[in-house]
């Protein structure tokens, strides 16, 4: 977490017009005005939020070179696709990243992780390298045992990329800042962006709440539909506005590519450790149940209140209403 006295979101942590630890200046949207970035190198574009990104930079002028194995044949105005393998540059990938002011990896962890040496010692100094990875730590830890001198942030868009930017999160871990860093920042705030920034460890450590708990409670109740098989029809028809939240949920993540959620749950160093928690919690209220004691059912909900906060609970109780309200 940086050291500034800028305003926090929610959770404590530092958000856009916070001054990052080691900076002098606070990070602005307005930073985005600056013509810093002319010419990136995005690899991994033909995924969502690699193509999410190609689209940003090219709206605000930026020329992107395209790096995929599978490259498209036709370009666009503004792009120039190679097909290469971001981890071992071949000769136009070599001068691409060699003249770029951005390189932005949106590709696998251990691709990106095998790209950091390689395109270190192409880039030129002040350029940036950034990263969308879900996980921040491992990606860290190469950086600054790799490439020490390279300014670095990593990105993870809390959205999925058919949505659209702005007013959204975005988890930023600035590595190695500079200039180019915090411009890069005021880019994606330009764009409208909620910039949240994080450290590394707390940034995984979050997400495992937030993602792998999320998405592992979710589909939990999805396969205890699968055993239990009640009527579909009959079930929504009657469903009580939590059912059929949880039931559009379940609709949403198992509509998309299970690759998605395989990497949030394999990937995250701590994700293990939410699973666990969420299994406890299942055999906490079974047990209060199964032995007929209502005090102690009492006491896990007010346990639930404390880790909420009476601030946090009241605030999202009644955007809940809210939600609810338009569910009908």
């Amino acid at each position: 977490m940086g050291t500034g006295n800028g305003p926090r979101d929610e959770r404590g942590a530092q958000t856009m017009g916070d001054t990052q630890a080691g900076s002098t200046s606070p990070v602005r949207a307005a930073d985005a005005a600056a013509p810093v970035f002319s010419r990136c190198v995005v690899a991994g574009a033909s995924g969502g939020v690699g193509g999410m990104f190609t689209g940003l930079l090219l709206r605000s002028g930026v020329e992107v070179t395209r790096v995929d194995l599978a490259a498209r044949r036709e370009g666009e105005p503004g792009v120039r696709d190679v097909a290469d393998d971001i981890r071992a540059p071949g000769p136009a990938t070599a001068r691409a990243v060699a003249d770029a002011d951005l390189v932005l990896l949106a590709v696998p962890e251990q691709a990106a992780l095998d790209a950091v040496a390689p395109l270190a010692a192409l880039m030129r100094p002040g350029a940036l390298l950034a990263d969308t990875l879900s996980v921040k730590s491992r990606m860290a830890r190469r950086l600054r045992t790799t490439a020490p001198a390279l300014q670095a942030v990593g990105l993870n868009p809390m959205f999925a990329p058919s949505l659209p930017l702005p007013g959204r999160p975005v988890a930023a871990v600035t590595v190695t800042g500079g200039p180019a860093a915090r411009a890069f920042l005021g880019l994606v705030a330009g764009w409208g962006g909620r910039v949240v920034e994080l450290d590394p460890a707390e940034h995984d450590t979050l997400t495992a709440v937030q993602q792998a708990a999320t998405h592992a409670a979710v589909l939990s109740f999805g396969l205890a539909l699968a055993e239990l098989r009640p009527g579909m029809t009959a079930l929504r028809a009657s469903a009580p506005p939590p059912h059929r939240t949880l039931l559009m949920l379940l609709a949403r993540i198992a509509s998309g590519s299970p690759e998605v959620y395989w990497d949030v749950q394999a990937g995250n160093p701590h994700a293990d450790a939410a699973r666990r928690a969420l299994g406890r919690g299942l055999e906490r209220i079974g047990r209060a149940v199964a032995d007929g004691d209502e005090d102690a059912f009492e006491d896990l909900v007010e346990e639930v209140r404390g880790a909420l906060g009476d601030h946090h609970r009241d605030e999202l109780a009644q955007a809940c209403a809210r939600l609810f309200a338009d569910l009908a």
